[in-house]
């Protein structure tokens, strides 16, 4: 199976430090949701891995979150695309579930629901901790300098061997070539 691992915020849609709390802020990134389609028509299954501390501190519920990702079901059909699954942790860092990305707890129930070994797995991330996830279980480590991805690159520190890209549509050109 084939198999792309991607974070929402920053990689998707347009990020926010004031958290995305409502569909009305929920902004797709140009060329991404095409990326999710050409993704898609390649034969890979998408699955989307994204931290949401907003629902522990907060800022939105549950049932903002779904309308929110309803939303990108929405948007990303009319293009022809479509994501296989949506893995999220709701925890605030200060809970330190072993699901909120750095640590590997979405990837492993990845792994587990589709029952494929991660290793080499593209997944694409603008933070430093969505590489250093997908690198604790092997898969492939990806930056994008939309959202936080110039900050991270900037930062340092990234895992050995991590390509980084202008976007998400330069990462899925590369994974599909």
């Amino acid at each position: 199976m084939k198999l792309v691992i991607l974070d929402r915020d920053g990689v998707i849609n347009q990020d926010s430090d004031q958290f995305i709390k409502n569909p009305s802020e929920w902004k797709p990134i140009p060329g991404s949701l095409e990326s999710i389609a050409k993704l898609n028509h390649a034969g890979y299954r998408v699955v989307v891995a994204s931290n949401q501390s907003g629902i522990g501190r907060g800022l939105l519920d549950m049932g903002a979150l779904n309308a929110i990702n309803d939303k990108m079901y929405r948007v990303l059909a009319q293009v022809g695309g479509r994501i296989d699954a949506l893995f999220y942790c709701p925890h605030s860092a200060e809970a330190n579930c072993d699901c909120r990305k750095p640590k590997a707890g979405m990837f492993i129930d990845i792994s587990q629901r589709f029952n494929v070994d991660l290793a080499g797995v593209p997944s694409v991330g603008d933070s430093l901790r969505d590489l250093q996830a997908a690198a604790s279980v092997g898969a492939q480590p990806m930056l994008v300098l939309t959202g936080k991805g110039t900050k991270t690159q900037t930062a340092g520190g990234l895992p050995e061997g991590t390509p980084v890209f202008a976007d998400l549509a330069e990462a899925v050109r590369h994974i599909v070539a």
